[in-house]
C-alpha cells in the first residue's frame, strides 16, 4: 500500500567516451541509492523533532483503512527495498 507519492528523486546516466560506443559509466551504488531514498523521506523542516513524520504517516494509513498509531509505525523495521530492475542495473555486466 502506498501512503503518499509526494517526494522522489531521480538518477540520470550520462554517456561519456567515444561517440557511438553507447557506454554509460555507472557511478551509483546500492548504498548510495539507499541513502538518497532515506534522505528523500526525511522531513525538510530543520525544526522537526522526529526523524520521520510518524503521526502524519499514521494519519495517511488510517485514511486508507489501516488501523495503526504513530507509535506502532515507529516500532516497525525501516528498510529500503530495491526492485529487481534496479538491482540488475547496479550489477556489473
Amino acid at each position: 500500500m502506498m501512503l503518499h507519492a509526494e517526494r522522489g528523486f531521480s538518477i540520470a546516466a550520462r554517456s561519456t567516451g567515444a561517440p557511438g560506443n553507447g557506454a554509460i559509466p555507472l557511478h551509483e551504488t546500492r548504498d548510495g541509492i539507499t541513502q538518497n531514498v532515506l534522505i528523500t523521506v526525511l522531513p525538510d523542516d530543520d525544526e522537526c523533532t522526529q526523524a520521520h513524520p510518524w503521526a502524519w504517516l499514521a494519519e495517511l494509513a488510517r485514511a486508507r483503512g489501516l488501523d495503526v498509531t504513530s507509535e506502532e509505525l515507529r516500532g516497525l523495521p525501516y528498510e529500503v527495498v530495491l526492485t529487481d530492475r534496479v538491482a540488475r542495473w547496479l550489477s556489473p555486466p
